[in-house]
């Protein structure tokens, strides 16, 4: 007896933790629901105040007293000539703008682009430079066009543009990247994919041999070329593939519009390169590291980061995270099929 009042009491004190994790996350659903999304908020910060504080630290640590004390009295003089010159307003260093774009397959994050583009132009001066860290494997057609499109806006406006790539720029990632006045690459960032996929799978079969019947109806021969539950037809395929081919010739074309110097039916055969490879195809005009490029620029520009940041709600960031969970374990098992080192 006393063994069942102590195993009733544990399952009394079970059931209560359990309907108290219930009640929590129905109050979380809750609460989400009730939220009404925010607006943005945009962030304008100085890299050349970043690079000059690490710069300073590390002499710091690493010069002696005299060589130290040389470099101060350096440093104020070029402090006197600068504030000379933005008073005077001559000689005044142009801007830099930095903006990261690190793109998903859906590419929901040109909604912050569009809104970093758009305050860059409202206070890019013709000697102005927009410089985008690009890592995107690419993604939905219509989404990485609508990011190329955004990058074009800087052209149309004349503002150089340079486009750097660390890690990855592939397939909708090249399209943006394409569009630069100068690409830059990391030696082994993976460069090119100038190509269309497309895939599902087909469950016909196994709905047949379970005696499920699936039923659809279409008005127009080609409103559905593909399914997957019904019966597809090599009439309904070969539609599939040609609609493909069209996005594949739109690709090239955008690539040679903006690249012309390209051999494109070279390059767009759906491979990818690493950056010195890429380099000797044309695909990128030189092999530096964003991080090089910025230090080399901070000599001459006043570098700003540009970033737009849309406020989530609560569902919004669970479900974010519930993404980046899974988005994770994908990247991993993708990650163990590629070449490594070893």
């Amino acid at each position: 007896m006393e063994f069942l009042y102590e195993y009733g009491l544990f399952l009394a004190k079970a059931a209560t933790i359990l309907v108290t994790i219930l009640l929590a996350v129905g109050g979380v659903i809750a609460l989400a629901s009730k939220q009404k999304p925010g607006k943005g908020h945009l962030d304008i910060a100085s890299i050349s105040d970043r690079i000059d504080d690490l710069t300073s630290h590390a002499q710091e640590l690493l010069l002696d007293k005299d060589e130290l004390k040389k470099l101060n009295k350096q440093k104020k003089q070029s402090e006197k000539q600068k504030k000379k010159a933005e008073k005077g307003e001559t000689n005044k260093k142009p801007n830099l703008f930095v903006i990261d774009f690190k793109g998903s397959m859906d590419a929901h994050e040109v909604d912050s682009l569009r809104e970093e583009v758009t305050a860059t132009l409202c206070a890019a001066q013709d000697e102005d430079e927009v410089l985008v860290r690009l890592e995107s494997g690419g993604g939905v057609v219509h989404g990485y066009g609508l990011a190329a499109s955004q990058l074009q806006r800087f052209k149309e406006k004349n503002i150089k543009l340079t486009v750097a790539v660390d890690k990855v720029a592939a397939s909708g990632g090249y399209m943006m990247a394409c569009v630069a006045d100068k690409v830059l690459s990391a030696n082994f960032a993976i460069i090119g994919s100038i190509g269309v996929i497309a895939q599902l799978p087909n469950f016909n079969k196994l709905l047949k041999k379970n005696d499920i019947e699936f039923e659809q109806h279409t008005a127009g021969e080609f409103k559905r070329t593909l399914t997957m539950f019904g019966e597809n037809s090599e009439l309904g395929r070969e539609k599939f593939r040609e609609e493909l081919e069209d996005v594949h010739q739109m690709f090239k074309g955008f690539v040679s519009e903006n690249r012309p110097e390209l051999d494109i039916s070279k390059v767009a055969t759906g491979e990818y390169w690493y950056g010195s490879k890429a380099l000797t195809l044309g695909l990128v005009d030189k092999i530096q590291t964003s991080d090089d490029f910025l230090l080399q620029e901070n000599k001459e520009k006043n570098i700003y980061s540009v970033k737009y940041s849309l406020k989530k709600s609560v569902a919004e960031r669970l479900g974010m995270a519930a993404m980046t969970s899974i988005e994770s374990v994908i990247v991993g098992l993708w990650s163990k099929s590629q070449t490594l080192f070893k």
